[in-house]
């Protein structure tokens, strides 16, 4: 007897969404809650459990397709053979003709990749099973398949494989090879919500630099004890993010929205944090941040890189937010104009530490500086005001001793 798959409930608010990756090829064996297939909302990937136990039957939808909550997508039988039904390989391809011709969809011992894994993997001609995954159920995250190539450790495909004609591998030998890709709707959302943005608001980015050496001396001295202590690793992250709260106190302003022709202040700090996910940047939020330790804000934003790679945040994990951390320095950027999350005000970009030549008590010396930007809606702050901002930012990082006593 064949079981219906449908479409779970997607959050507050969230009607449809994208299919991401088939995790279950027809015929395979499923257990009970089993993922077995991935789904693109607006803002994160969500597993399709299997309602039952037995051998996955039709895949009803093809990956890229969009699909409503409630709809059936696949069928489940219950103590099946695991033969694949005869039908399951041309409902199952991909609609890419680039995508499916991959020689990692070819093989079969080849594990299942997200549409973004794939497009990295053909891109650098990688063999994806000579690349250990970090996601969920040992699956391959983007930051997997990175890591292997800055690290030299993943492997060509075979060359009876790479040598299929109709691979988009083999045929970029000629240097001409192009790929046409569906936006996932995680990207379209971010699209949309940026232009608004750009077109909305009035936005205006403010610089300024920060001396780090007293924090990364504050992190060299207690980091060993921090880690043993709380069980994670002490970061910038922590500091900044006390520093923002505090300085949000200070200049409410960037710390309020504007709904229709009022302003909302906030007496609370709900800090979105952009990590890392699979599918690309997420920004999940830290919630009554103001009331944290720089432990508890270090132990959250572990949590939410951990589940970040794991595809595992939620839609609750992404809802509000009253101002935005991004830190582009991770990724080596040593200055950029970060726009803002809408319907928030501002938001503060980090970029890369580097030793440069700065005058203290009028000598030339070498100290580790670091570029900070606050981008902010100009309808709401004021230019002082966001100089005001970042200033406060700039003396409670050079002397975090502030930070302890709140000044």
């Amino acid at each position: 007897m064949a079981t219906e798959v449908k479409v779970p409930t997607l959050g507050e608010s969230v009607t449809e969404a994208t299919v991401g990756a088939w995790l279950k090829k027809p015929g395979e064996a499923v257990a009970l809650d089993e993922p077995i297939a991935s789904l693109e909302t607006d803002k994160v990937a969500v597993d399709v459990p299997s309602p039952v136990a037995g051998v996955l039957g039709q895949q009803l939808v093809k990956e890229g397709d969009t699909v409503n909550v409630g709809a059936v997508i696949a069928t489940v039988e219950a103590g099946a053979s695991a033969a694949a039904p005869s039908a399951a390989p041309a409902v199952a391809a991909p609609s890419a003709p680039a995508v499916s011709s991959a020689p990692v969809a070819e093989d079969a011992s080849a594990v299942t990749l997200s549409p973004a894994v794939r497009r990295l993997v053909l891109e650098h001609g990688l063999d994806p099973s000579s690349i250990k995954g970090t996601g969920r159920d040992g699956r391959l995250t983007k930051d997997d398949v990175l890591a292997a190539v800055a690290a030299g450790t993943a492997k060509a495909p075979s060359a009876t494989t790479s040598a299929a004609p109709s691979s988009p591998v083999a045929s970029s030998a000629a240097g001409r090879a192009e790929e046409r890709v569906k936006m996932t709707r995680l990207r379209q959302t971010v699209a949309k919500r940026l232009k608004s943005a750009q077109e909305t608001a009035a936005l205006l980015t403010t610089f300024n630099d920060v001396d780090m050496s007293a924090v990364i001396e504050a992190r060299n001295k207690y980091k060993d004890l921090f880690e043993k202590k709380h069980g994670v690793r002490l970061g910038f992250m922590g500091f900044f993010t006390k520093a923002v709260c505090m300085a949000l106190k200070d200049v409410p302003a960037v710390n309020a929205m504007i709904e229709g022709d009022e302003i909302v202040y906030y007496n609370y700090a709900d800090i979105s944090v952009a990590v890392s996910a699979p599918n690309g940047l997420v920004v999940p939020v830290i919630r009554n941040a103001e009331a944290m330790s720089v432990a508890d804000i270090e132990k959250t934003i572990g949590d939410f890189g951990k589940r970040a790679k794991a595809g595992a945040l939620t839609m609750e994990d992404m809802k509000g937010g009253t101002f935005t951390i991004s830190n582009g320095g991770v990724f080596g950027s040593l200055m950029s104009t970060p726009i803002i999350n809408p319907p928030q005000s501002a938001v503060l970009g980090l970029h890369r530490i580097e030793d440069r030549p700065v005058v203290v008590n009028g000598e030339i010396v070498v100290r580790p500086m670091m570029y900070l930007a606050l981008s902010y809606d100009h309808r709401l702050i004021d230019g002082r005001e966001a100089v005001t901002f970042l200033v406060a930012i700039k003396n409670a990082i050079e002397d975090p001793t502030r930070l302890l006593i709140d000044l």
